[in-house]
């Protein structure tokens, strides 16, 4: 099939075009800058504003996987001009181009819109999606992990320094960057099991894991037995002020995120996990952890 890609260059983007590689799927992508060559995958220029990029990236495919979206935005305009608009005018390419099926990846954050500016975006761009008319499935991630992520790398960093605060309990799902492209590819061609639904995969671990579960796994990969203490909302925006003056646009820790992060339930449901004959999780967290930090070392991050 004829795929186009959006957020190719990105940590989920890079995972997908590994397993596209792997599986022998030529893919065609967009990117803002010049890419290197790569075997199977056709570079176009251009992003989510580009109305002529858009048309020559879906120009003649047969499906459209949707991974580009902002994750992390000084204000609710950032997440409303990458995550919504951004997705409005690509459904709008595609459905001006005849392309028949539409793979979104959105986010658990989209199922609890009133907590973030970032969820209530994410939303949004699903209801676009779902109103469109194309033969469409959402894929909504819990956290994602793998190499190449530079959003749980700080917790990495911060378990191989001995300390990980935590937001107030809770549990949360995990999926590993690998499975979950396996999965985008294997929405491609559709089908009534899968067809106008909202799908939410992770590593089939019943009830998820807890703050400080995930805290002590991430530490065990590099190492260490973290102390792993639970910090109240107040801190956590206290601490959101303080990295917004150290980093400013590049702040990891923000407002909309402590909200976010304080919720106690970001585990997937069980009725909406993709069905088991189409694709299940390979990959144990605990060894996937441990790779991840083994690429974090190669690359020098830790």
């Amino acid at each position: 099939m004829s795929i186009a890609l959006t957020g190719a260059t990105g940590f989920v983007g890079q995972a997908l075009l590994d397993a596209a590689q792997h599986a022998g799927t030529p893919l065609r992508a967009l990117a803002r800058r010049e890419q290197a060559a790569r075997s199977g995958v056709d570079w176009l220029g251009g992003d989510l504003a580009d109305r002529a990029a858009l048309k020559a990236l879906v120009t003649g495919a047969e499906a459209v996987i949707h991974v580009a979206g902002v994750v992390n935005a000084p204000d609710p305009a950032g997440f409303e001009a990458g995550n919504v608009t951004g997705t409005l005018e690509l459904v709008e390419a595609a459905l001006a181009a005849g392309v028949p099926r539409f793979v979104f990846v959105s986010s658990l954050a989209a199922r609890e819109p009133q907590l973030s500016a970032y969820g209530a975006s994410k939303q949004r761009a699903e209801k676009i999606v779902m109103a469109s008319g194309l033969d469409w499935t959402i894929v909504r991630p819990p956290a994602i992990y793998g190499p190449r992520d530079r959003e749980m790398f700080e917790l990495f960093r911060a378990a191989r320094w001995g300390v990980v605060p935590l937001p107030p309990p809770g549990r949360l799902s995990l999926i590993h960057a690998e499975d979950l492209a396996r999965l985008l590819l294997a929405l491609v061609p559709g089908g009534e099991d899968v067809t106008h639904r909202i799908l939410e995969p992770d590593d089939r671990r019943e009830n998820g894991w807890s703050n400080r579960e995930l805290a002590r796994l991430i530490g065990a990969a590099v190492g260490r037995r973290p102390w792993t203490p639970h910090m109240s909302r107040p801190l956590l925006h206290g601490a959101a002020r303080i990295d917004g003056m150290l980093r400013r646009g590049r702040a990891k820790l923000t407002a909309d995120r402590v909200r976010y992060m304080a919720h106690p339930d970001w585990v997937v449901s069980k009725g909406a996990r993709p069905p088991a004959a189409l694709w299940t999780p390979r990959i144990e967290t605990r060894d996937g952890m441990k790779a991840t930090a083994r690429w974090y070392r190669a690359q020098g991050w830790l």
